[in-house]
């Protein structure tokens, strides 16, 4: 049965609502008839480069002509400068080619259309080393053996630094989860990102504030010193893991240039000071088959679908943090009692374990009428809505390069011919990493579990050894798995750890911050 075109709600995508389509029937007639009624002057291309960036590329309207040109055959960039390392400068041209399902008008250029593209080699084929095009193709291997689509949901957690000029409501260090007004001060400026992102993606489901508040950070950069931090999270909604990886990427972009237009800094750095929050990048997923999820079964417990889920990323965790993980201050953000994760294990409900089975609203519907016992009228059943969260990654992440590795791990998963050669499957796997109670607090439960690397240096230790988990049926090119260890190398962490440990305490937070400030907007 066709969806009907979207309504005219106040944060409906607009583009769906001038075409009256939904954004997959999008087609180039309707954005030519739409550049001549709306007066647009520009085309605005967007591509995540290797950074895990999005670039623009401004073309201006001259003619219809010359805009059915772009729109059918895309343009020419520098390979070699967007992926420095991975291609050589003498075969660096692609195109790139916008993908229509993702037009949205730019709601900081009234006069630009604009699209997320993909990039195609001189022969007309998806480039192989494009981080878009390696989980295009991770997702579609994994839908072709499995059946199952993976979609995923992830939480954008980011501080924003603003001027300490107003002294009144002042909140408290490290107890911004959840906070309102006027002890939030940014809460304005989050309704406009979410505002925007909703409106492009339709993908968000909530924001708030978060844990992490600090009323003056002491810092080497002019940007966020003696500023006052108020961190943040927007979460999306589910949505096919291919474009959940755009959304993320777009959805940074959105909040970084909101922040920007009111003369404040967002920043995705994974840690900022000790003893204040880091920013996670946790990832949801779900299993879904034939628009239904599969995660649990009758009684409400984890199917054996969702455990193989649980058990393949826990095969995967320690090397999916070269791709998760990218910076020195990652490692600083992994640290027992700070809600994030250090062993690889998963738990139900539990914010100390590197996988956690949240609250799903399993067998428990229509819980307002036991609020609201006057209402009493059913509502419609609801698909599922259980999923398994992944809490090692950070803002730092190579989000479509993490993604893919996740898929990979679900697909790892699911081909037991390969799996059993491992010695272990992943059944067997998510049965002996299951923890209750606290990792942090328990010595001897860190005792029988995996630790996850304790550094980038390490991290690209772990993908070049486990690399063939990648590389199998030619998913991600070995340049890609090189150029990503290259790079984490060159943070040179591997003593930072250590040698932050053994500095007086009069230098250490100094220092501390020097190595986590370098990479305030690197991703």
């Amino acid at each position: 049965m066709p969806v009907p075109p979207p309504a005219s709600y106040a944060l409906a995508n607009r583009l769906a609502v001038l075409l009256n389509k939904n954004p997959q029937d999008f087609l180039r007639a309707d954005f030519l008839k739409l550049i001549a009624d709306l007066g647009l002057e520009r085309i605005t291309f967007h591509y995540t480069a290797a950074d895990g960036k999005l670039k623009e590329l401004k073309i201006p309207v001259a003619t219809i002509e010359q805009a059915d040109s772009v729109l059918a055959d895309g343009e020419r960039v520098d390979g070699s400068s967007l992926f420095k390392g991975m291609i050589d400068a003498a075969q660096s041209d692609l195109y790139v080619v916008p993908s229509y399902r993702t037009a949205f008008l730019n709601p900081f250029d009234d006069h630009s259309l604009d699209f997320v593209c993909r990039y195609v080699t001189r022969d007309g084929a998806p480039a192989p080393f494009a981080p878009d095009n390696i989980l295009a193709k991770a997702d579609a291997k994994l839908r072709e053996a499995t059946g199952y689509e993976l979609q995923a949901l992830g939480e954008i957690e980011f501080f924003l630094f603003s001027d300490r000029s107003k002294t009144l409501f002042p909140a408290q260090r490290q107890q911004g989860y959840h906070g309102s007004a006027p002890f939030l001060k940014c809460g304005p400026v989050l309704n406009e990102m979410v505002r925007h992102i909703t409106q492009i993606s339709g993908a968000v489901k909530y924001a708030h504030g978060e844990v992490g508040f600090i009323d003056s950070l002491p810092s080497d950069w002019e940007e966020i010193n003696d500023k006052r931090g108020e961190q943040m999270e927007i979460e999306f909604l589910p949505r096919p893991i291919a474009e959940m990886a755009d959304d993320v990427v777009l959805g940074r972009w959105l909040i970084r240039n909101v922040a920007y237009r009111h003369g404040l800094t967002a920043t995705f750095t994974p840690k900022l000071d000790e003893g204040l929050a880091g920013n996670g990048l946790h990832f949801h997923l779900q299993l879904v088959k034939n628009g239904k999820n599969v995660m649990t079964i009758p009684d409400g417990s984890l199917s054996e679908a969702a455990r193989r889920v649980v058990g393949g990323l826990c095969r995967y965790a320690e090397s999916l943090t070269a791709f998760g993980n990218t910076v020195a201050s990652s490692y600083l953000r992994l640290v027992p009692n700070q809600e994030a994760p250090t062993y690889v294990c998963w738990s139900d409900l539990n914010r100390s374990a590197l996988i956690r089975v949240p609250l799903g609203w399993t067998n428990k519907r229509h819980l307002s009428g036991l609020i609201n016992p006057q209402d009493q009228d059913s509502i419609l059943a609801k698909n599922g809505r259980q999923t398994v969260e992944l809490r090692s990654p950070d803002g730092s992440a190579l989000v479509h390069l993490l993604l893919s590795g996740i898929c990979m791990s679900v697909d790892w998963a699911f081909d037991d011919a390969r799996n059993k050669l491992d010695g272990e499957g992943p059944l067997e796997l998510a049965e002996r990493l299951y923890v209750k109670g606290n990792v942090a607090s328990n010595p001897e439960l860190r005792r029988r579990l995996p630790a996850l690397p304790g550094s980038c240096v390490a991290s690209a230790r772990l993908l070049r050894e486990q690399r063939g988990l990648y590389e199998r049926d030619g998913i991600f090119p070995a340049s890609v798995i090189d150029g990503v260890a290259d790079l984490l190398e060159k943070e040179n962490d591997a003593d930072l750890a250590h040698t932050l440990a053994e500095m007086p305490a009069d230098e250490r937070p100094l220092a501390a911050r020097r190595a986590m400030h370098k990479d305030l907007h690197k991703h």
